[in-house]
């Protein structure tokens, strides 16, 4: 069968794994804003969201045959992987939400009827650390340093196999570091940005203590990844890892005070001497963007600060500006 054959016979329906958290609601909308019947699979439904099909599972327990048969119910030909994670969770729980959920997807898609396509998010931790001032391209080696990058790399495995064996299509995007709406509270800018909102609602200042956070990362919009997750579900570019980003560095410090200074908060900054957990000042992300043009026709339109003010945004959408 053809790639035009199989795509022609794949069903229209795109299931979100992962659909009611932080990148799969994003992902949701731009799918049903641009006409495609959306399937949200997740624990719990948010509560007032009804926008979406949606089916309650958790992807940790479920097994390869109960995930083919949602799939075949619901007839789904495409699925975004926006589940897994690593904070707070065990060992053995990062295996489960990283790897063998991709295995177990991977398995169920294989089964379907009809040849269908799976774009997973990836991450840029899957490269692992790079000299300061190295623009990263798909073509590195993966070296990851964290046991979260480790994993990500072996379901990137998994996927790339799968689609070279011709049992599914796909492709893997491996984002850098995601601002926006909705940001989790346990992400740096998501407990900096609680603790501005509590100062904010107290009428007080907000007092921080912040490391130097001098490890630079590939820091971008939300907005801007949900399109690239868009333009992959309908690409036919096919078993191809893709960056996605901004195409350059910040470090976590000046995305930080520009939070500060978006929310318009007075606050009060202690200054440590520790780090931010990694490698710090030697730390360095910067995603070559480039293929992600050639292959989707996508490049990043949000700047940092656009990113960073629809975060500060959503927090309180009622909120006087106090700029």
């Amino acid at each position: 069968m053809t790639t035009t054959q199989r795509d022609a016979d794949r069903p229209l329906t795109v299931a979100v794994l992962g659909g009611t958290g932080f990148m799969g609601r994003a992902i949701s909308r731009a799918l049903i804003e641009a006409g495609h019947p959306v399937l949200s699979i997740a624990r719990n439904r948010p509560a007032g969201s009804s926008e979406t099909g949606f089916v309650s599972l958790d992807l940790t327990e479920v097994d390869s045959a109960e995930l083919a048969r949602v799939f075949a119910e619901h007839r789904v030909g495409t699925v975004v992987n926006a589940a897994g994670g690593m904070w707070g969770l065990t060992d053995e729980q990062m295996v489960t939400a990283n790897v063998t959920l991709v295995e177990n997807t991977v398995a169920a898609m294989a089964s379907l009827p009809w040849q269908a396509r799976l774009i997973q998010l990836g991450s840029v931790h899957e490269y692992g650390l790079v000299p300061i001032g190295t623009s990263i391209a798909e073509s590195a080696a993966t070296m990851p340093s964290t046991a979260y990058g480790k994993l990500k790399v072996e379901a990137t495995n998994v996927i790339l196999a799968a689609v070279r064996d011709g049992l599914i299509d796909g492709l893997v995007l491996r984002l850098g570091n995601v601002v926006g709406p909705g940001q989790p509270h346990h992400s740096l800018l998501g407990v900096i940005a609680d603790k501005l909102d509590a100062a904010a609602a107290a009428g007080r200042p907000a007092a921080l203590t912040l490391a130097p956070l001098a490890a630079k990362r590939d820091f971008f919009d939300l907005g801007d990844a949900a399109d690239a997750v868009l333009a992959a579900v309908s690409a036919q570019a096919n078993g191809l890892v893709v960056n996605i980003g901004s195409g350059s560095a910040s470090s976590a410090r000046e995305v930080v005070e520009l939070l500060i200074k978006v929310s318009g908060v007075p606050t009060e900054i202690e200054n440590t001497t520790g780090t931010d957990g990694g490698t710090d000042d030697l730390e360095w992300q910067q995603l070559a963007v480039g293929v992600a043009f050639d292959v989707l026709g996508w490049a990043p339109k949000q700047d940092l600060s656009g990113a960073v003010e629809s975060l500060w945004a959503a927090r309180s959408p009622d909120r006087t500006d106090s700029r």
